[in-house]
């Protein structure tokens, strides 16, 4: 890869373990702890598909909010841990090795951001929690668009920000939909792939995979 000037990461599962807040729970949820967790990770994503395709646009927290309460009611959680879960995913935590990584990254001078489906608000509270409010030159959110991740009008947001071409974007992802949407979109796209899964078929490869963020380092 030549002439990237900047570096775009998806936030959730990419840079926040989405699955940290049913975890810091787990000795209340029980063995389900982590069944529950990918179920509710599984329903918001399918609800913000969903909404996109049927031009109903709900923000990031009213669809995290709405696929929790699904998520309780099949795994019959009770109904007093909903405020808890839900504070705990406003302070997700990042993967162990994210700060460094960034950090080396950001000595290089590459411009840095995030491009999230999560509100402005929300990703904010994520960064500044995170202690990661100088790494990134920017946080760009889909409200922008008012459309999901993975329409195209999402990954034309940081292209209007920064005025430079699509190939000189590096674009990170844990999840294989947002990575071919990124790449199909013209981008380097990067594959996170932290568990070992299967790349969907999605009329894209990565440029590369892997399997923990910090190898980054070594291809830039």
């Amino acid at each position: 890869m030549k002439n990237i000037k900047a570096i775009i990461f998806d936030a959730y599962g990419t840079l926040f373990d989405v699955n940290s807040a049913a975890e810091k729970c787990k000795n209340k949820i029980g063995e389900k702890w982590e069944p529950f967790a990918d179920y509710w990770r599984t329903t918001q994503l399918e609800y913000t598909w969903l909404r996109s395709l049927m031009g109903r646009h709900e923000d990031f927290w009213e669809i995290t909010e709405q696929s929790l309460d699904k998520s309780m009611k099949v795994f019959k959680i009770d109904i007093s841990m909903r405020d808890k879960l839900l504070d705990l995913y406003k302070v997700l935590s990042t993967f162990p090795e994210v700060e460094e990584t960034l950090k080396k990254l950001k000595e290089k001078k590459y411009k840095l951001a995030i491009l999230s489906n999560g509100t402005p608000s929300l990703l904010k509270q994520l960064v500044s929690n995170n202690n990661l409010e100088s790494i990134f030159d920017d946080v760009l959110s889909i409200e922008e668009v008012k459309i999901y991740k993975p329409h195209p009008d999402v990954y034309n947001i940081p292209i209007k920000k920064y005025q430079i071409e699509k190939n000189q974007f590096v674009y990170l992802s844990s999840n294989t939909w947002d990575v071919s949407a990124a790449g199909n979109f013209g981008f380097n796209a990067i594959w996170v792939n932290r568990n070992k899964n299967i790349f969907d078929n999605l009329d894209y490869r990565p440029i590369t995979e892997i399997n923990i963020l910090s190898d980054l380092n070594n291809l830039l």
